[in-house]
């Protein structure tokens, strides 16, 4: 076999062939490469090696022609058919020289991410995951062509034919899902299932999408054994009857044929009913296919029956949000899924709803209540500003799920108000869906329409009013607390004061030092600005879920209250160093000095007040005083923990045992950066050099050859 290796891979590299094949593939490789890593600043290859496999349908078909067909063309077969080495050998003698010309270009992508790295953090289990895929998909590609080659003595008709064979491979996933959307009946779900075997790219795009899916791997595998052992009978056949016994080894090739089909599909099916935990591992760098301690947590304690539908066919569901809720399955005897689909049964969602969810949204269900999660809701979306186009940015399944299972368990929902009338800032969306995450109902409550605030809600949101409350409203609001009502307190920086909010923030004995907060040591703020605080955490039921880490709350005031008081209990929640102090004149924010009249720290910007109310009850109160830390942009500093801080505040005020909170999860770690002169020398070095050369060593190994 080692002799039949050299000399077939000699071949390729003292013809143009392999030089061809090495510089397509780097040159189509080094464009995708340029375009998504060096100049998008993309954090993973996957990009990369999903938009260039579509060349094997091209470049393998001309790789692989030659390699029996035009020794059949030429007779030379006849040496093979009566040498004295087996069939085995002679095929896997040329197959293992075609996977290493695959292999070079395979090995340099690979040393790719070692570079990358140095630019920022990267996704190195996808980038990776996605290479092995991307390698075995070439690797069973030319299989088929081996096979292909094997069968006629034409090296057109070969390359033809597996050039057929693979893009109907490459386009059977789009074909299976127009006919599982297309039909309803019996023969069209198992027809889809039967053309799901030939979905030759389905599983590389399994590997590059954040898993390991050993089902995926299993399947090239054995799909390429299948392909060599057809090949040798397809050669062995001709071999036997050279010797006169072609009806004995005929009887023989279908036989065993069958018989090694039967046993790879068992292998795949097997190990398609093992448990997902055993069979797909989440490789992406933040886990964000993986169930979090608080969801598992929360599964653990269910002891009611809950149903999950799925709004949709199996053939077009969601693989992540599938993945999802086996995990979640998995974890609870009490909660089942189901896919309904939409076709067959399109009023299903009448029984639970009026308006029709869109596909794939699920429809939760317990004994007493129900909610849907329609899907459009299961993936955070942002606006590119340099496209004018929504992009998906991160996974919210996990979250969404969670939050549903409590809500159809919980008998009662508590209510907030978010007041407004007062020049508020407005939530962002993100934040909004994060209080019904938690299973909190919100509504928008303007104080000069009611004559008090209604006692059916648990408590009140202010969120940094810039003009004053009138007299009347802080009676409202003193009154509705005294009934043991709870409060999201946000002041915010104004021009003018505000003395009316200032006597809600004295109901619980707060007051806000004058000036806004400039922190001097390096370890409590943001690179850019000393106004852009990165506190301490301190430890309550309220931080927990961000315990020993940061969040990021700039241009924040500080609380004064009375540490001592007997009548209120103070709890801070996030604290400056010493080092900081209050910058009473900020006309010119760059100015970071300190002038003699500037209050020193350290400063209490986040707190947490209970004080007695009538009947025995007690009020609570949550005082942030910075309304920047609850913005988008203020959570991407730290991803997720401004988000994670104020889910638990709010479950806190809700008086909540558990919050089941689980902010949504970003596709992105952050983007490569590189300087231009780097991005340029490499690309020129991908997209040119390393194609050229090989395409100009290819001209002089031929042009050599000729002349001989």
């Amino acid at each position: 076999m080692a002799a039949i290796y050299k000399r077939e891979l000699r071949s390729y590299f003292r013809t143009f062939i392999g030089w061809l094949f090495l510089a397509v593939t780097f040159f189509l490789l080094g464009i995708y490469f340029t375009v998504y890593n060096l100049l998008s600043g993309y954090p993973t290859i996957s990009y990369v090696l999903q938009s260039a496999v579509f060349l094997f349908i091209v470049t393998i078909p001309i790789l692989t022609m030659r390699s029996l067909a035009e020794e059949r063309k030429n007779r030379t077969d006849q040496l093979i058919l009566t040498a004295p080495v087996s069939v085995v050998q002679v095929v896997l003698g040329k197959y293992f020289a075609l996977i290493t010309i695959l292999a070079i270009p395979t090995v340099l992508i690979g040393l790719t991410p070692v570079a990358l790295m140095q630019a920022g953090e990267f996704q190195i289990g996808i980038s990776y995951t996605s290479l092995l895929g991307f390698f075995l998909y070439g690797c069973l590609a030319m299989a088929i062509g081996l096979f292909i080659s094997s069968t006629t003595e034409s090296v057109v008709i070969s390359a033809v034919l597996s050039l057929v064979v693979l893009f109907v491979g490459y386009i059977m996933s789009g074909l299976c899902n127009i006919l599982s959307m297309g039909s309803t009946s019996v023969f069209s779900e198992y027809l889809v299932k039967v053309l799901q075997v030939f979905d030759l790219v389905g599983r590389f795009d399994d590997l590059c999408s954040g898993y390991l899916e050993l089902q995926s791997v299993v399947y090239y595998l054995t799909f390429i054994v299948f392909m060599l052992f057809v090949t040798v009978q397809s050669i062995q056949k001709r071999r036997y009857s050279v010797s006169g016994k072609g009806v004995r080894l005929g009887a023989y090739s279908v036989s065993g044929i069958v018989l090694l089909g039967v046993l790879l599909v068992a292998a795949n099916i097997g190990l398609s009913m093992l448990p997902e935990k055993y069979t797909s591992f989440d490789v992406t760098a933040n886990k964000v296919y993986t169930l979090t301690e608080d969801t598992k947590k929360m599964l653990a304690g269910v002891d009611r029956d809950v149903a999950i539908y799925v709004l949709a066919d199996e053939g077009s569901k969601d693989t992540d949000l599938d993945k999802t809720l086996q995990q979640v399955d998995s974890l609870s005897k009490h909660i089942s899924v189901s896919y309904i689909s939409p076709v067959s049964n399109p009023k299903f969602y009448y029984n639970y709803t009026q308006e029709q969810p869109s596909d794939n949204s699920l429809i939760v269900v317990s004994d007493t209540n129900s909610t849907v999660v329609d899907y459009n809701d299961i993936y955070v979306t942002e606006l590119d500003y340099s496209t004018y186009q929504s992009k998906i940015t991160g996974y919210d399944g996990e979250g969404q799920i969670a939050s549903a299972i409590s809500y159809v368990l919980t008998d009662e929902i508590p209510l907030f108000y978010v007041i407004t009338g007062h020049n508020e800032l407005d939530f962002e969306e993100s934040f909004l869906n994060a209080i019904t995450k938690e299973n909190v109902r919100y509504e928008i409550l303007e104080l000069y329409t009611v004559d008090s605030i209604p006692e059916d809600a648990e408590g009140i949101i202010i969120n940094a009013p810039t003009t004053d409350f009138s007299a009347d409203d802080v009676k409202k609001v003193t009154d509705f607390l005294q009934k043991g009502k709870n409060a999201l307190l946000v002041p915010t920086w104004t021009e003018e004061s505000l003395p009316n909010f200032e006597k809600i923030l004295d109901y619980y004995g707060v007051s806000l030092v004058d000036g806004m907060i400039v922190e001097q040591d390096r370890n409590y703020y943001y690179t850019q600005s000393p106004y852009y605080l990165i506190p301490s955490v301190q430890y309550d039921t309220v931080t927990e879920k961000i315990n020993g880490q940061h969040v990021f709350a700039p241009f924040a005031k500080g609380l004064v209250y009375d540490e001592e008081s007997e009548d209120i209990h103070y709890t801070p929640l996030l604290k400056t160093s010493e080092s900081a102090f209050s910058k009473k004149d900020i006309s010119d924010v760059s100015d970071y000095k300190k002038a003699a009249d500037d209050e020193q720290g350290p400063f209490v910007i986040s707190l947490k007040a209970e004080r007695s109310a009538d009947d025995g009850k007690e009020t609570k109160a949550v005082i942030v005083a910075t309304e920047s830390l609850f913005t988008g942009d203020a959570d991407a500093i730290f991803p997720g923990n401004n988000m994670k801080l104020f889910g638990s505040i709010i479950s806190d005020l809700a008086e909540y045992e558990q919050s089941v909170s689980i902010p949504a999860k970003s596709y992105d770690i952050g983007f490569l950066s590189f300087n231009a002169q780097i991005s340029l020398m490499a690309g020129i070095l991908a997209v040119i050099v390393l194609p050229l050369g090989c395409l100009i060593t290819g001209l002089v190994v031929w042009l050599k050859r000729r002349k001989k």
